[in-house]
Parts: C-alpha cells; structure tokens; sequence
C-alpha cells in the first residue's frame, strides 16, 4: 500500500460528500472514519488536497476531457474522484508524478467498485504528468467556478473582474489574524512574523496550525478576515454603549466590539455554533452576554445604541477559504435566504435605540444578498438612513466604496496583498426622533 493512502481516501471520502450530500468540507473531513487518529501532517495534506480538487475542478475537468474518450458514469464518482485529486496532486500541489499515479492505482485497486477503472486511472495520470499543464495553464480560472455561480458574477461585476476574483479563489489564503488590543498589533506581527495591512489587521503568508503560534493560548488575537474584521470596526462601538451583534457565530465580531469596551450581547440561533463564540471569548478574556435564539423575532423588551447583523448568506465571497460553498449551493439557496435576512433586518431596526448605529453585512458576492438586500429594506423604515462610510475609513480600500456610501468587497481587491474576502457593508442610522 502506497505511503499517504489513508489520507487521500479520507479526501475522496469528503468530496464524495460534498458533491452528493452538499456537505461542508471541514464536516466531510472530520466524518471520515481514521481522520481524527490521523497525523497531523496528513490530516492537513488531506485537506489540502480535497480544497485544491474543489478550487481547481474546471481547469482539472478541462485535463480530464481532453484525455477520457468517454465521460464515467454517474455511479463510478468515487473513481472520477481518484482521478480528480489526482490530477490536483500533479498540477497544483507538487507531489512526485511516481507517488501520485501509484497512489491512485492502489486506491482503486483497494476498492470493488473502483477497481475496473485501476488501468484506465494509471494509463490517464500518465498522460496528464506529460502533456496535463498546458491544457491546465490554458484554461480561464473563471471555468472552476460553478456555472450559475459564474453567470451571475459576470452579470454582476463583468467578465473582467469576474475572472480577478476566480484568479484570487484558485489561490490558498493568507492568515489573516485580529489583535486584541490595537497598540500591540506592531509587537504581535514582529512575533508572529506576519505584516500590518492598512486597516489593521496582521497577514501571516499561509495558514499552518494556528494553535501553534505564540499568543494563541493566551488570546492576544484571533483568525478573522481582513474584510470580515471591517464591518464591526465601522460600527465603532465605544466604551459603555451597549451593543448587540445578531447572528454572532463564531464569534470574530463579537470580540471586536467586546475589545471596544462596549456591553456586548452575542445572539445566535445555534446553540452548537454559540457555544464556539463562548469557547472564544474565554480564550481571549473578553466578555459578553450570550443568547441562544432566532434573532427575527427575539428582544421584545431589549434595546440597543448600536447593532451589527452579519446575515446568514450564500458565503460565496468567502471561497478563498472554503472552496466547498461554491459546490454547496445554488441559486435556490440564495432565493431561499432573502426573507430570512429581511426579517433580521426588520427585527434589528426594532431593537435600535433612537439615533443608534446599523451595520448590516453579508460575506456575499451576490448583489440580491447585498445591494438588493439594503433596496429591499431601506423603503420599508422611514426613521432610517444611510450614514455613508467615509474614505478614510477604508484605508487602501477606497475602490470597494460605492457612490451611496456602502461597500462593496470583491476579492479582485488587494490581488497584491494576499486578496480578502467578498463582503457586502452597510451603515445605517435611525432618526433621533420616535
């Protein structure tokens, strides 16, 4: 048996997961039986490997077309899936062409209903570590996106800037790191060995194991995007205000505004997923209120000097890091979620004070989930009204301000920094008067 097999199966595993079952990665990964009492080491490659099989599919379906003289069928997926990672291993990720091709025959050959297909996997891989990285190389990376995915971005944003943002996806992330405390964010980047980005946020080149890095046992920071770090810094909560972040998971923002000095209640519908704001906030010793509900209908007597309503959404702007949203979702997904995010927002225009601070946001590129979210509502709330972000707010970001004021974050942004995340950010004020 090939040396690294178990990881690799445990990849398919998860893929086979997320294709059929619409499944999370990370989810996919930690149900596969071994993956827990695996290495880390191989634990990481297998992630590694399924991530680039998903961020890479259109440019690796381009190398397989070329050479299958028929498409496999439906029910042989997990051997289109050996091929697959196989063709990942060749082209993206380095592995020696001996190791990968062998590996892949053993891993069929492992299996009954992949077996039939051992000869035909080895003799392919072949081909592709011969003639695969041209074909590779030649295909527009905008083909790894899904395509109702890619029609509506280019709808949207044009085929220009649609294939930016599929140029930032095909790559992995940087880690992005939030500081507790902003006078230490220079001393935490010398120690960390990572740079300061212009809104604040520190930038390690690649991920690793985060549990490994100085700091992270005593909670000086915390993994946050750089773009997700930017709504609850422009709702500026201060000391004393209290505040309300609706739909808290897993808790970034909830920190932020905790660091801030303000009186923080963290409202999730998950139970489960508050639980990780709570495991959050006990790492970094800051405090907030906790409460477990749908944020569309609780707080009958609460009120609030400032929310932030960090939607549930499509999180098609975060595929930098989770290359499975694009394979999970469709443009149902995206109809099905718009009267959930009305209700959020109508909910929270109830529970902000008079002349209080609204910051919305979804981790979305699309416009139905962002622009037509904010069109829909706004109407609807006469004591509401834009409060503009300002230039200077957005240091090395004034292309993402829209003429109204709002943001607009797509990942064709900072292509020389390491990218961000797609976001879509809103900042809204209720009249002083009831």
């Amino acid at each position: 048996m090939s040396s690294g097999l178990p990881a690799r199966r445990a990849a398919i595993r998860a893929l086979n997961f997320v294709l059929k079952s619409r499944t999370a990665l990370d989810t996919a990964l930690a149900q596969s039986p071994g993956f827990a009492g695996m290495e880390p080491r191989d634990r990481a490659f297998s992630r590694l490997l399924a991530a680039t099989t998903l961020r890479r599919r259109g440019q690796i379906d381009a190398v397989l077309s070329t050479f299958l003289k028929h498409d496999l069928p439906d029910s042989a997926l997990d051997a289109r899936l050996i091929l697959e990672t196989g063709v990942a291993q060749l082209l993206f990720l380095e592995v020696k062409p001996h190791a990968a091709v062998s590996a892949a025959v053993d891993l069929a050959k492992a299996d009954t209903a992949t077996v039939r297909y051992a000869a035909m996997i080895n003799a392919i891989l072949r081909r592709v570590t011969r003639e695969g990285t041209d074909i590779a190389a030649n295909t527009p990376l905008s083909l790894n996106l899904p395509l109702w995915l890619r029609e509506s971005w280019i709808e949207a944003y044009g085929t220009a800037i649609t294939e930016q943002i599929a140029t930032a996806f095909a790559a992995s992330p940087p880690l992005d790191l939030s500081v507790q405390s902003a006078d230490e964010k220079e001393s935490w980047a010398a120690t960390l060995g990572a740079k300061v980005l212009p809104t604040g946020t520190l930038r390690k080149d690649s991920i690793g194991d985060i549990t490994a890095l100085p700091g992270f046992a005593d909670g000086g920071w915390w993994a946050q995007d750089a773009g997700a770090a930017l709504p609850a810094k422009l709702l500026s909560a201060a000391t004393g205000m209290e505040v309300l972040d609706l739909c808290a998971a897993p808790g970034g923002k909830t920190m932020q505004l905790a660091a801030s000095g303000a009186r923080v209640t963290a409202l999730d519908a998950s139970p489960k997923r508050l639980r990780r704001v709570e495991a959050n906030l006990a790492r970094t010793g800051l405090a907030a209120k906790l409460a477990a509900a749908d944020g569309r209908e609780w707080g009958e007597d609460a009120s609030f000097d400032a929310i932030l309503l960090d939607a549930p959404c499509s999180a098609t702007g975060t595929l930098r890091r989770r290359p499975d949203a694009a394979w999970m979702k469709a443009t149902e997904d995206v109809q099905s979620l718009m009267p959930i995010q009305d209700a959020l927002f109508a909910n929270a225009v109830r529970l902000l004070n008079p002349g209080g601070r609204l910051v919305i946001c979804t981790c979305s590129l699309q416009p139905e989930e962002g622009e037509g979210w904010l069109a829909r509502n706004l109407p609807q709330h006469e004591d509401l009204t834009l409060d503009p972000v300002l230039p200077e707010e957005l240091p090395a970001l004034e292309a993402a301000l829209r003429p109204d004021g709002t943001v607009r974050l797509t990942p064709a942004l900072w292509a020389d920094r390491g990218g961000i995340d797609g976001f879509f950010i809103a900042r809204l004020r209720k009249s002083s008067h009831g």
